[in-house]
């Protein structure tokens, strides 16, 4: 049975440090031995048995030949810093060994529902058999709110369209995404594989937005070029928007990839944009406090090998 340390004799914030020092004394019987155990010079481990006497008012060594004895009080004392530094030695190796098949984890990840598509199948199967602890809670979070979401903790990454955010957000380009144009595919399909301007404008459209997003960014290049098409309808998520092309004779002028995707489960075609569009940049971006983590570090690096597999296959099949 050991005796607690006498903590309210000692000051609030006493180094550490200092214990190590107690128990090297001990363990090599004198303060040379405990300095080369410890890789410091002698003056130094003198220096830190002075401030651990004053703190316990004790002399905690005494020499008796050539080894220095502990005194009753060190006695005491000693299994518990032994135990406590044993425990912050544990600590320490298991924040640097990181065991994938023992992480029990919650990763927080905004995103919208194309790249969440895109890139959760591979993700979650890749996670299930390497690190079955670990789960997936996706949020989709609006741009402006992307910063303040990966500084509070609210956000552990997040995949998003290129967007200025602050110094100590990271970022790593996942892809450059194209646009096409997805309508019904009837056995005779009313837009050609490069439909015009003039049948693109004629027709009515299909447009996914972010609730607290002004509009789609195409308006804007379309405004450029002073033209402007008709919306039929603005809903919040491209499946749906894609349910309702499938059944009408709107257009959808989404992201490629995702659109060959929804292809292969939905009466879609797809076909190339009338007019230029520049492609699209897919950021991944994470606070800088979390850059060297292992377990954030293996998360993104199972996003970005998620994301390129799907693009590679998805541009196969085209």
């Amino acid at each position: 049975m050991t005796t607690a340390l006498p903590a309210s004799r000692l000051p609030a914030r006493l180094d550490l440090n200092l214990f190590r020092v107690l128990d090297a004394i001990h363990t090599q019987g004198g303060i040379s031995g405990a300095a080369r155990s410890l890789h410091v010079s002698q003056p130094a481990v003198s220096h830190a048995l002075r401030r651990l006497r004053e703190a316990f008012d004790d002399h905690l060594f005494v020499r008796q030949g050539n080894r220095m004895q502990p005194t009753e009080l060190t006695r005491r004392i000693l299994p518990d810093v032994q135990a406590h530094l044993r425990g912050l030695g544990d600590l320490l190796h298991s924040a640097q060994v990181f065991e994938l098949a023992t992480l029990e984890m919650t990763f927080r990840v905004g995103v919208r529902d194309v790249m969440e598509a895109i890139t959760f199948p591979s993700l979650m199967q890749q996670i299930s058999q390497a690190a079955p602890g670990v789960a997936i809670t996706s949020r989709r979070v609006p741009r402006e709110s992307l910063e303040r979401e990966l500084t509070s903790g609210g956000l552990d990454l997040a995949i998003e369209r290129k967007t200025r955010l602050g110094p100590r957000i990271r970022s790593i380009k996942l892809a450059e995404e194209s646009l096409a144009v997805v309508a019904r595919k009837p056995d005779k399909p009313r837009v050609a594989r490069k439909p015009g301007m003039a049948a693109y404008l004629a027709a009515r459209h299909v447009v996914v937005t972010l609730g607290s997003e002004a509009g789609d960014p195409l308006d804007r290049i379309l405004a450029e070029q002073g033209v402007e098409r008709r919306v039929a309808l603005r809903c919040q998520h491209y499946f749906a928007a894609a349910q309702v092309v499938s059944q009408t004779d709107s257009l959808l002028t989404m992201p490629r990839t995702y659109a060959r995707e929804l292809a292969r489960v939905l009466p879609l075609a797809v076909h190339e944009p009338p007019f230029p569009v520049p492609a699209l940049e897919i950021m991944m971006y994470w606070h800088a406090d979390r850059e060297a983590d292992p377990a954030h570090r293996w998360l993104r690096e199972m996003v970005q090998s998620g994301a390129e597999q799907v693009i590679r296959l998805t541009n196969r099949r085209r």
